[in-house]
């Protein structure tokens, strides 16, 4: 009976250990402004309305062009397919934002438009990263985010990732709504390492 107590005492310290452990790595990365010169700039995608970037997408776009501006990179990419009756992608309303409110030009922004999901979008960068030589990629999101998207791209093959997220300033969250995030993120991440085993 000794060992059977012990034994649910490790999985009880692992099931509960194991999460909170993430959470602080997952609050820690969202920290660290990771200014770092890459091969591009990516931008996850978020939702768009008839072809104008959200708030929240408006301030991932607006932090890649300050990096591109400061010449870290010489490439943006933005990335996010689109839901059902969209119009426009995520990719395509970031694209038209980068060009026409920050003067980014076309030649210098690729797009992934078929990605749904932070793992598809990414995927679909490691893609185009792969015809154009690409290995080093500096990234934008939401602060929480930071470390699932480096994650995924690290494991994805990139050499190098680095994460430079919009500001909670920009952003407007609430303490409520990055407790909520923070929950969410420690789900998708965990999620994200179990599939992957």
């Amino acid at each position: 009976m000794k060992v059977l107590r012990r034994l649910v005492l490790v999985v009880l310290a692992l099931a509960v250990g194991y999460p909170a452990l993430l959470a602080f790595q997952i609050w820690d990365q969202s920290h660290n402004d990771e200014v770092h010169s890459a091969d591009a700039i990516v931008v996850l995608g978020a939702a768009q309305y008839n072809g104008k970037p959200s708030p929240v997408f408006k301030a991932r776009l607006d932090q890649a062009a300050y990096l591109y501006d400061e010449g870290l990179s010489e490439t943006v990419v933005v990335t996010g397919g689109k839901q059902p009756g969209d119009s426009f992608t995520e990719a395509d309303a970031g694209e038209a934002y980068l060009a026409e409110a920050h003067g980014i030009p076309s030649d210098r922004i690729l797009a992934e438009s078929e990605g749904r999901t932070t793992f598809e979008s990414l995927q679909g960068v490691r893609a185009i990263a792969r015809e154009q030589g690409m290995q080093s990629v500096l990234l934008v999101s939401d602060p929480l985010h930071s470390k699932r998207i480096k994650t995924i791209a690290l494991d994805l093959g990139f050499d190098r990732a680095y994460a430079s997220p919009a500001s909670y300033a920009e952003l407007d969250r609430s303490r409520a709504t990055k407790a909520r995030e923070l929950v969410h993120e420690v789900g998708s991440l965990l999620a994200y390492r179990w599939l992957q085993r």
